[in-house]
């Protein structure tokens, strides 16, 4: 667990978070149902809406080298067999049997699987302990501390503000209480998905004044990220197998609908199999939570 005093001591170096960026960025090789520390912005019936919020410091129960957001791949897509709604093995670099099937299908050449490709991919999501500072259409969030699951766009924003392009402006560590900078989300529906491209950052100014007491019971308040990218909250890959072959509708090998339905072996699963695939169900909670995801640009 790290002091609240060396938060303050070294809020204003983020050598290590833009270090962390830099991997970050680079590709690689998700709370399932609703979870009430999530805070997510509303929007009116033509899809608009806008918040104002902080991104917070690495929580102090994560320790001094933890960093303030965590990244999780996810699948979610629906076949023959149902929904197939689950973390994706590659966030802890670990084999992903749908990413497999995946690499096979786009390999072949062939544009009706690459199309396959595309409803299957991996969803980015990053999760960060933020202050709600104000959030019309809910004024009761404002001023608690919640989590929040956001997608490339606002971290691209996040980078831009760490990484400015132009020699002119200054880089800001937006996740700093002291020396970072609001966020001003404004979300617009484009073609059916959230857009947040008019959505900025502030200009850099102390989290409540910078009042020491405040920022650190807020502090205090973070939740933990460690438990997003706990081996826990992963299924085994053979688990994630047995579940992707039912969805689809064919047993294991091959697994990829390549050409025609007449190879496709279909066959009864076992009791041992169903008992299995019980403790994965895609319910309601599981639905909602994919097709949220799915609105986010």
């Amino acid at each position: 667990m790290s002091s609240f005093a060396n938060l303050k001591r070294n809020s204003s170096s983020f050598d290590k978070l833009t270090k962390a960026l830099e991997s970050t960025n680079q590709p690689a090789e998700s709370g399932s149902k609703e979870d009430v520390r999530f805070w997510q912005p509303s929007v009116d019936k033509v899809g608009n809406g806008m918040a104002s919020i902080r991104f917070l410091p690495a929580p102090s129960v994560d320790g001094d080298d933890a960093l303030p957001w965590v990244r999780v791949f996810s699948h979610g897509f629906q076949g023959p067999g149902g929904w197939f709604i689950d973390n994706c093995l590659t966030t802890l670099n670990g084999k992903c049997p749908v990413c497999e099937q995946n690499s096979t299908l786009w390999n072949s050449g062939i544009e009706a699987n690459k199309e396959i490709v595309r409803k299957q991919k991996r969803k980015l999501s990053y999760i960060s302990n933020i202050y709600v500072i104000s959030d019309p259409s809910n004024p009761d969030n404002d001023g608690t501390v919640r989590l929040f699951r956001f997608g490339k766009k606002i971290f691209d924003k996040i980078t831009e503000t760490m990484n400015p392009e132009f020699p002119d402006e200054k880089p800001v560590n937006p996740f700093d209480m002291w020396e970072g900078a609001n966020f001003k989300m404004k979300i617009r529906n484009v073609e059916g998905y959230r857009n947040y491209d008019k959505s900025e950052f502030s200009e850099k100014s102390p989290l409540l004044s910078g009042d020491d007491d405040q920022l650190e019971a807020i502090w205090k308040k973070q939740f933990s990220l460690k438990e997003f990218t706990s081996e826990n909250n992963f299924k085994p890959y053979d688990v994630l197998k047995l579940r992707l072959d039912k969805v689809l509708g064919f047993d294991g090998l091959p697994s990829v609908p390549m050409i025609k339905a007449e190879d496709v072996v279909l066959r009864k699963f076992t009791d041992e199999e169903i008992k299995i695939l019980d403790k994965n169900p895609s319910d309601d909670g599981d639905l909602d939570y994919f097709k949220s995801l799915a609105k986010q640009d």
